[in-house]
């Protein structure tokens, strides 16, 4: 641009193009670090909102300990005092970080050469306009720092030399600021109501993980094994840990294992520099507001907000005719603009559905034997905490049915299991018992075994969800004996015609009998036309050894067998048959 070959000119042109270069340069310069000043002021805002919101649950809780008087309210106030107490450990660990942060920014002011010892509220020219107190921040106006794009003496003083490992303030810094997230988490979820509820936990340095979900998962794993109160605490003490931790080692540009601190204040400008400090400070007060607002939810029903109230009835999920019933009925207060969020996690899929009314509406198909639908139902108080709590619903499943009877044909035969399948609708259990007949459970049925009288009874009962038995029904039935079966040749049915190459004779009841009992052939004799001497005889179902009587009969004449066998109930019995060849 301003080579030897160039004309007058051109030289003054590249000379014009540099100085206006220059100037953009500066312009871009100037509106990054007032937008610093701008986040900062912005941060600061935000501090003093979270100082008032957690000062707000402090004065709630004295506020209810000046209100609870006389002896019947002794315990409350109790309790109340020991809240108050550790609110105010919580405030003394906030208050002494916050201060030591308030004196790292006013140290890297004052060694850039700005004018932090005189306060003036409110003054455009005045860098400082509050003073700090307790946990309440030092208000500053950094658009009236002269050296806003100061970088070295905030990056000596905070990191030192080194930004893998810082040696200036900024070390002591990053310690107490870890000790502090510890100590808070553990005033929060230690403490003891009474004697027998003791919590306590006591929180590890978790500063290396990968992302955000693996510090959850570091986070949870480290509070579910401690011993705070788990069904209460355990949300809120993950959020309070993990809203004061940063990942300790980073890579910043090519470089591994930088340290948070030289990752966050390495060639920062001093503006840029104090609000990276402000904005620990607002992890910090939110933290505090967090715990407070819990404790508070602890004593007082102020956490949650109600502005619609509903009648709520709810009792046995099966009852009967004649039964006892007893409903609980209450008034249910609930907010319309803060619905529950209900999950079923097991015993049906389900859809969900919030009909505005403070409920979450669970269906599902019942199905199957008795169910069991459970779930989880969380709802945010009004610092944005989900409280969650598991709910179980048991529900009895009655098969809709109707009966049909047939009384003269109640009968029981003895020395048969006679299979018997009674229901006692509407109860969860069914219980049959018999007179002059033993009744055994096989299985989902039962066997009905009866004696030697003419007849037995069988009763029905049913057995209700709080042990209570009802007897329903008595039915009388006759007692018999099996009827006798026929004899079949092959296939063929006594009466029909059968063949000559066939040499099974089998004993059994044809299918107009639906009974399913066996029966064993003892013995058999023979008898056909034509017969010279004595007839042949045999054991078992084969008659082969009358096959060479059985050959001499003529095509259309007749053979008959004469048989003995014995069924299920042990009784011999005589039967015959006859069939045309």
């Amino acid at each position: 641009m301003a080579g030897g070959k160039e004309t007058p000119r051109q030289k003054m042109i590249g000379m014009m193009y540099l100085v206006l270069t220059a100037l953009l340069a500066l312009n871009v310069s100037k509106t990054i670090l007032d937008a610093f000043v701008a986040i900062e002021e912005n941060i600061q805002k935000a501090n003093i909102v979270q100082v008032d919101r957690g000062d707000g649950f402090y004065s709630d809780v004295k506020g209810e300990i000046a209100a609870t008087k006389g002896a019947d309210q002794a315990a409350k106030k109790k309790k109340l005092e020991y809240v108050l107490k550790q609110m105010d450990a919580i405030d003394k660990e906030t208050a002494t970080i916050i201060k030591e942060i308030d004196d790292i920014k006013i140290d890297i002011l004052k060694k850039s050469g700005e004018a932090v010892e005189k306060f003036e509220n409110n003054s455009e020219e005045a860098i400082m306009w509050k003073k700090g107190e307790g946990v309440r921040p030092t208000r500053m106006h950094l658009m009236a720092v002269q050296a806003k794009d100061q970088y070295d003496v905030p990056m000596h003083e905070i990191i030192g030399e080194d930004i893998k490992n810082p040696t200036g303030s900024g070390k002591k810094l990053w310690a107490d600021f870890n000790n502090y997230r510890n100590k808070i988490v553990e005033l929060t979820g230690s403490y003891s109501w009474g004697e027998s509820n003791k919590f306590e936990i006591k929180p590890a340095s978790i500063n290396d993980f990968t992302d955000n979900n693996d510090l959850t998962k570091k986070v949870t794993a480290m509070v579910e094994k401690s011993k705070a109160n788990l069904k209460e605490d355990k949300q809120v003490l993950i959020d309070l840990y993990m809203m004061l931790t940063k990942k300790e080692k980073n890579k910043m540009h090519d470089q591994e294992n930088v340290h948070w601190m030289g990752q966050t204040f390495d060639h920062a400008p001093l503006v840029a520099a104090v609000a990276s400090l402000s904005s620990m400070q607002q992890d910090i007060l939110s933290a505090r507001a967090l715990a407070l607002a819990h404790w508070k939810s602890k004593v007082t029903t102020g956490e949650y907000s109600f502005n619609k109230i509903m009648p709520l009835a709810y009792g046995p999920v099966v009852a009967n005719n004649g039964d006892e019933v007893e409903l609980s009925v209450m008034m249910a207060a609930f907010d319309s603009d803060n619905q529950p969020k209900v999950v079923v996690t097991e015993g049906a899929t389900a859809e969900v559905t919030y009909p505005q009314d403070g409920t979450g509406r669970v269906k599902f198909k019942a199905g199957g034997g008795n169910m069991s639908v459970s779930g989880t139902v969380s709802i945010k108080n009004k610092s944005g905490v989900a409280k969650t709590e598991k709910w179980t619903h048991d529900i009895i499943i009655m098969k809709p049915q109707g009966s049909i009877e047939l009384p003269e044909l109640n009968v029981l035969y003895r020395g048969y299991p006679n299979k018997v399948d009674p229901t006692a609708s509407g109860y969860p259990t069914t219980i049959l018992t018999g007179e002059n007949c033993s009744v055994t459970k096989s299985g989902n049925l039962y066997v009905a075994s009866p004696g030697k009288g003419k007849s037995a009874f069988l009763t029905v009962s049913g057995k209700s969800a709080d042990g209570k038995t009802v007897k329903l029904k008595r039915v009388e039935y006759r007692v018999s004996n099996l009827p006798d079966p026929v004899l079949y040749w092959g296939n063929s049915k006594s009466g029909e015609k059968a063949s000559k190459s066939s040499t099974l004779l089998i004993a059994k009841y044809p299918p107009e009998i639906p009974l399913k009992a066996e029966f064993t052939l003892i013995k058999w004799t023979c008898f056909a036309p034509g017969l010279k001497g004595a007839p042949p005889t045999g054991a078992g179902s084969s008659i082969a050894g009358a096959s060479q009587l059985i050959r001499a009969v003529a095509p259309g004449s007749g053979v008959s067998f004469n048989a003995t066998v014995k069924g299920p109930d042990g009784m011999a019995r005589q039967i015959g048959g006859s069939w045309s060849i």
